[in-house]
């Protein structure tokens, strides 16, 4: 398919709207707007997704190959065996304290620094981190090494979904976004590749420390090539002509005008804090985090345990995050095409739970046991690229999405604290406690989603019963009350 013909199929959306203006007789100027957006979007997907997928590629690396280490010889290298595994889930939860500490000052303070300033910084800094994990030589000088990655990485992930709504519409960012996390699903399929490759390599040096910085280094190059080529905002990037600069300036009030720029709402902080829907998205996001941690650094160790070698489990961790990736955007692309966020959240964390099932209830099957894999894959990344773009435009002003969005990550990263402990070594090979709290997770994420999707429904109702409903993509300030805000409609 030609680069043309794929842009085309992500921009249907102005497809119809050309269509729509030239059936009802619409001037040629409103067709020529339309296009000018189309151009507009098209010129963003081509300078903005690279750069923030390739980023979030290198990031989701450096955070998860700590699973492939443990099969090159880490824990015996530097752990003394590691027998029980314990100290291994230390070192693997380092990672999650430190970013949970970091994510919602780090997220707030981001919006007083250009974008690509401060997403620069974080790349070079987790790179250096990551790099820098392969001179450890014993448990401390990794859990310190863990600590820092996390550090930087905290400035990074949750300020995406925030970055990406300067520049995208709520009928574009569900597709944004998963492209953009699905990049973390293609991470761990590239990650199986590499550990498969550096298990090969004949070397002084040990494999697990090759690993790193063979995955470390890349993060470097990328965060100075960001400096350079990522867009500021668009009120002040170069990026932009004054046409394109005016056009993205109203898409980006199409729907709500609230605080913008270098300022912070601390009115809306606190409003983020006292929304009880955040924190239902917190216990989403917190079982998804539990599996989303698990999966990264013990896919590897659970496949292992159907039989085969360490190069070969490596290798065969590819095909479930693969299908992951697709099974992501698919889902996404539906979810903004009808603008429904909740029925899909509850359908793919439902095919993750039934992964769980499968993995706690068949035993002897490998073919079985190796599809509840792609289960497991499939629904936990869909859920969680559906969950941040379904946060990204229902907060209503720049602040509340800068601290609502961490706040509901910091907690489930929490989970991610979980995730690294219910795996270790005495449970396998059944790893029956892991796989039953990931399980009752999964589910418990279906039941929170319907929750918030009934909830946003009754919301919207009520508001359109109280004052009408508004217009398509008119414009509502946001100021005061951010979502609140009496025109303001969610996405259920």
């Amino acid at each position: 398919m030609s680069s043309h013909s794929k842009h085309d199929s992500k921009l249907t959306g102005y497809d119809e709207k050309l269509e729509s203006a030239s059936e009802s007789g619409s001037q040629p100027s409103e067709r020529d707007k339309i296009l000018e957006e189309k151009r507009l979007v098209r010129k963003l997907d081509n300078r903005i997704l690279p750069i923030a997928c390739l980023l979030y590629l290198f990031a989701y690396l450096d955070r998860s190959n700590l699973g492939n280490a443990r099969l090159q010889g880490l824990p015996e290298d530097i752990l003394g065996g590691d027998e029980t595994g314990v100290l291994f889930d230390w070192i693997n939860s380092a990672f999650f304290f430190s970013y949970i500490l970091c994510q919602i000052p780090a997220s707030v303070t981001s919006k007083l620094f250009q974008p690509r300033r401060w997403m620069a910084t974080a790349a070079i800094g987790w790179g250096l981190s990551s790099t820098l994990m392969a001179t450890g030589f014993n448990f401390s000088g990794m859990f310190i090494a863990r600590l820092c990655l996390g550090v930087f990485e905290a400035g990074f992930g949750p300020a995406i979904p925030l970055y990406f709504s300067f520049f995208y519409t709520k009928a574009e960012m569900g597709l944004r976004m998963a492209y953009w996390f699905g990049f973390a699903a293609v991470a761990g399929a590239f990650g199986g590749l590499i550990a498969f490759g550096v298990q090969h390599i004949e070397s002084s040096v040990e494999k697990w420390r090759l690993l790193f910085v063979i995955e470390g280094v890349p993060a470097v190059l990328l965060g100075v090539m960001t400096l350079f080529l990522l867009p500021n905002r668009p009120e002040s990037t170069t990026f932009f002509n004054e046409r394109e600069r005016e056009i993205a300036l109203e898409r980006m009030n199409r729907s709500t005008s609230g605080d913008t720029g270098a300022v912070v709402n601390k009115a809306h902080i606190f409003l983020a804090f006292r929304d009880w829907r955040i924190y239902t998205g917190g216990v989403i996001y917190f079982g998804l985090n539990c599996a989303l941690a698990s999966i990264s650094a013990f896919l590897p160790t659970i496949i292992k345990t159907f039989g085969f070698t360490n190069a070969l489990a490596q290798l065969l961790t590819v095909p479930p995050y693969a299908v992951a990736a697709v099974v992501l955007v698919l889902f996404a692309f539906a979810s903004d095409r009808l603008q429904n966020r909740g029925l899909f959240m509850a359908i793919s964390s439902s095919i993750g739970g039934i992964g769980y099932l499968l993995l706690l209830t068949v035993h002897t099957n490998n073919h079985v046991k190796y599809f509840a894999t792609f289960c497991i894959t499939s629904g936990t990344y869909t859920s969680i690229g559906i969950i941040i773009a379904w946060f990204a435009h229902n907060l209503g002003s720049e602040t509340k999405r800068a601290t609502g969005i961490p706040m509901f990550m910091a907690i489930g990263q929490c989970g991610s604290v979980l995730g690294s402990h219910i795996y270790p070594k005495t449970e396998g090979p059944l790893y029956t406690k892991g796989f039953a709290i990931s399980c009752g997770l999964e589910f418990l994420g279906v039941i929170c989603a319907i929750i918030l999707s009934i909830s946003y429904r009754m919301d919207n109702a009520r508001r359109n019963e109280l004052y009408g409903k508004p217009a398509l993509d008119a414009k509502v300030d946001t100021r005061e009350l951010a979502d609140k805000a009496p025109n303001f409609r969610y996405v259920p």
